[in-house]
């Protein structure tokens, strides 16, 4: 750890000497002793300042793709070829959490002897946050030379440190566990001594640093003077809004099962904390429903959030994405390889092929809110779902994220132009044993549906993963206000919405029923439509493997399985390709491609050995 952090002295050294220019040892020799620069002069002035903030940015991870393949999906969402070594998700599955300390391909770091993209340093977590915690820490221990500055000057620089500092805390313990809580300049060239704290302990902290940041930010940096500057380039600013919502993050997690175990504490909620979490994201809602500062995109937008395609440079999100990964060559870097691998041989011959496993698939329900029957090989009358028809009447979503047969590739349509998902058919896994599509189902949340090689869908497509979007906040809220008030119709005294509300809000977006009777009798029945209900509204943005984990559902089936369905069509003669929904189809089967075995230690990762050799409160996750 203490090499991370101690990165910062000679970064900073650098990032100095790239301001004052390059000269040669006569010029600098013959310069007057005033020009010389002082250690003070990043923090003299706003704009020196500010640009000592920046590189905090620059520190926020690269998610998504920080090589030419990747893999950040470890729930039990994906499944990618089997035969494929280099990929972090191949060890997930194994069980062998070291995978990320040197596997190729994956996040929260790639392994290799050596980058191969612009971007690869911008996915190691570890390194970045450490180095983004000690940099905070330079700050905030610099904010008393900052006196050539206005009132709202100095609190938008103290705002953006307290919020970072928190944020690279949690974002480590996400994976990790509880940490040390680095919260003063450490001296490079000493050990530190900081002993572990436990989750909540370190959640606290954070809580602490987030309310201090939300005191001093604003809502919309539009607002104020210094953005007048940047008018309109504001949005990834830190402002008041993210500060509550990540507070109220952070309290729900910590007060989740898992956590809560961590710190001391029985396998279940903590209701205190969860009701705090609530308290914070009701107050986030209310600001944002109140000023319109970030709005739900509406369901004719809905892949927009995710994807964009030949938009000229113009980011997705709309305007429902709070906080989103590092933009290190967002123009550029979801293309080619990245696209490919979302598309079997048939479509596309290059790329590691990966798919949406049909156990995932089956969180997405009916239209008329009720989930698929467990065995989804027989007919459920309430529902109205039927096998022999199975993608008929279904959550709309489902039609925006997920391919299934016949769903066409190409805007020409006809049966060259759409898929064939059947069991032997043109993309399938018997056709294609090592390419073909494994599951029966392909991604199109993060992947463009039409796939026509004249319109550039291989290079020009924007993909920044939200890691926070307003969908996300309703979802966290409708958890912490049910857990912390112990009811689906609980409540914060910040905000005028129910816990089934507010879930609610998201499925009026998605034109789904509303929450039925029978998840509204307990606590405990509304949390399994909380967690359908994150399982399809985040599919395939990286939150499944945090959630499982947080609720302690990583070791228990089903959520251990990974599988397929198998099925062939009933009238291959006269299919439907305009509508496949209505399609027939017979001998649906579910097939198990994979079981995990995971025991307790897997709900953490390992951390390095060196740094766990540095000193003796520096201890490694059990198991491990």
């Amino acid at each position: 750890m203490n090499k991370y952090i101690s990165k910062f002295v000679l970064m900073s050294a650098f990032a100095v000497a790239g301001t004052v220019g390059t000269t040669s040892c006569t010029d600098y020799l013959d310069k007057a002793p005033e020009t010389e620069y002082e250690a003070t002069d990043p923090y003299k002035n706003f704009t020196n300042f500010q640009g000592f903030v920046e590189e905090l940015y620059n520190c926020i991870p690269v998610v998504s793709n920080s090589e030419y393949h990747t893999c950040f999906n470890y729930g039990e969402d994906e499944y990618w070829e089997p035969q494929e070594t280099r990929l972090q998700s191949l060890n997930v599955d194994n069980g062998d959490f070291w995978g990320w300390t040197s596997a190729y391909y994956g996040y929260p770091r790639s392994g290799g002897s050596a980058g191969t993209t612009t971007r690869r340093d911008k996915g190691d977590l570890w390194t970045n946050a450490w180095y983004g915690i000690r940099k905070c820490n330079e700050g905030i221990a610099n904010l008393g030379v900052l006196t050539g500055a206005t009132q709202e000057e100095r609190d938008l620089i103290e705002g953006q440190l307290y919020f970072f500092r928190a944020w690279f805390h949690f974002m480590i313990m996400e994976w990790w566990g509880g940490m040390p809580y680095i919260d003063t300049v450490l001296p490079p060239d000493v050990n530190p001594t900081l002993p572990r704290l436990t989750w909540q302990e370190c959640a606290e902290k954070c809580v602490a640093d987030f309310e201090h940041a939300e005191e001093l930010l604003p809502i919309d940096w539009d607002d104020t003077t210094v953005g007048k500057v940047t008018l309109g380039r504001n949005n990834m600013r830190i402002n008041k809004i993210m500060c509550l919502a990540y507070k109220g993050k952070t309290l729900l997690w910590a007060g989740s099962p898992l956590m809560n175990w961590a710190s001391g504490g029985s396998r279940e909620y903590n209701q205190e904390l969860c009701q705090r979490g609530a308290e914070a994201l009701g107050e986030a809602l209310a600001l944002t429903e109140s000023t319109g500062r970030y709005q739900l995109a509406s369901i004719d937008e809905y892949n927009d959030i995710f994807l964009v395609h030949n938009s000229g440079g113009k980011l997705n999100g709309v305007n429902e994405a709070i906080f989103q990964e590092n933009l290190q060559d967002y123009d550029a870097r979801w293309r080619w390889n990245m696209i490919n691998d979302f598309r079997p041989q048939s479509i596309e011959t290059s790329g590691i092929k990966v798919f949406p496993t049909a156990n995932y698939v089956n969180y997405f329900g009916m239209q008329n809110g009720y989930p698929l029957p467990e065995d989804i090989t027989q007919a459920d009358v309430e529902s109205g779902y039927d096998p022999t028809h199975p993608w008929k009447g279904r959550d709309p979503r489902f039609y925006k994220v997920i391919m299934f047969d016949g769903v066409q590739y190409r805007s020409s349509g006809g049966a060259g132009g759409s898929v064939e998902l059947f069991t032997g058919g043109r993309e399938s896994e018997e056709v294609n044993p090592n390419k073909g599509c494994f599951t029966g189902y392909m991604n199109m949340k993060l992947c463009p549906q039409l796939m026509n090689t004249t319109d550039g869908y291989k290079e020009n497509n924007i993909m920044v993963l939200n890691l926070m979007r307003l969908a996300d906040v309703y979802m966290m809220y409708a958890e912490a206000a049910a857990v912390g008030y112990g009811s689906p119709q609980g409540k914060a005294s910040t905000y005028s919405l129910t816990a089934e509300q507010a879930l609610n809000v998201i499925r009026d977006r998605a034109g789904v029923e509303h929450v039925l009777p029978q998840f509204l009798t307990s606590t405990e029945t509304f949390l399994s439509e909380v967690r359908r209900e994150r399982a399809v509204e985040l599919a395939f943005e990286g939150f499944r493997f945090m959630d499982l984990r947080r609720w302690m559902l990583l070791t228990q089936r089903p959520y251990t399985l990974k599988t397929k369905i198998e099925f062939d069509r009933a009238d291959p003669d006269n299919y439907n390709y305009d509508a496949p929904e209505e399609n027939a189809i017979r001998n649906l089967r579910e097939v198990t491609l994979l079981e995990r075995n995971y025991t307790d230690r897997h709900y953490w990762y390992p951390l390095l050995r060196d740094d766990t050799q540095m000193y003796e409160g520096f201890n490694q996750n059990p198991g491990w």
